[in-house]
């Protein structure tokens, strides 16, 4: 998948954490197995070129074009598994993956809090500790090293924070209308949701739909706030976000 996972578990016996963990990775290992758009042998790359049939394929790969599907239906076409015409779940997989590995993790026997770091997008499950949220740091795209704010988990059992954007990876978006870079005054969105899967889907479609657009598309969405940074510094809020920061 291109990226790096990151765990942190707290709770639970120390035998039982360490086998979920290797159970965990394990599955990220399968997944990019058999969704890398980079292996010619993978499962997706298989499908693209017409060799297997979606039901040939692991489980999994059906749950995904699901996922995808709903994606670019609630998003008016902005968010897409497709690009320049072939199959490419890729925004979607990671979030996928990352948000089933912290569950997994979070159903481990006294585990009493999980966060599953992929790529700088998180899903927070439970607490770190009694009465003690998980903080999230939303990195700031126009000043190196510093942070835009910081998202509190308070009162959450679950919570996804997910950024799209420019300062990782260069104008990595497409519009999926076009197949080429977005244009777009945005140089990021951070979504706060329950589900990292819906959470990185929804920063990517309102990265490519630009400030106006993607803000009043995320207000219209239950259960998400947003911080959007367009290129001129200017910084964009979803009504409700205030409450989950600090």
């Amino acid at each position: 998948m291109g990226t790096v996972f990151s765990f942190d578990v707290r709770g639970g016996d120390p035998g039982a954490v360490r086998a979920a963990l290797e159970k965990a990775i394990a599955g990220l290992h399968r997944v990019n197995e058999v969704f890398s758009t980079y292996r010619d042998d993978s499962q997706v790359s298989r499908l693209a070129r017409g060799e297997l049939t979606v039901e040939e394929c692991d489980p999994e790969v059906a749950e995904v074009l699901g996922l995808g599907a709903e994606a670019e239906r609630v998003s008016d076409g902005w968010f897409s598994v497709h690009y320049e015409g072939r199959l490419d779940p890729t925004g979607i997989v990671k979030g996928w993956a990352a948000e089933r590995a912290a569950r997994q993790l979070a159903a481990t026997p006294g585990v009493s809090g999980v966060s599953m770091n992929g790529g700088g997008d998180v899903q927070l499950l439970g607490t770190p500790e009694p009465h003690r949220p998980w903080r999230v740091g939303v990195a700031d795209p126009l000043r190196p090293g510093g942070l835009a704010a910081v998202v509190s988990a308070a009162g959450a059992h679950e919570l996804a924070v997910a950024t799209s954007g420019t300062a990782e990876r260069g104008t990595h978006i497409v519009d999926p209308r076009t197949g080429r870079s977005a244009v777009t005054d945005l140089v990021a969105v951070t979504v706060v949701a329950p589900e990292l899967t819906w959470a990185d889907c929804w920063a990517t479609a309102a990265f490519a739909m630009g400030s106006g657009q993607g803000l009043r598309w995320l207000e219209s969405l239950p259960d998400v706030e947003a911080l959007l940074i367009t290129a001129g510094d200017e910084v964009r809020c979803t009504g409700g976000l205030a409450a989950r920061l600090g």
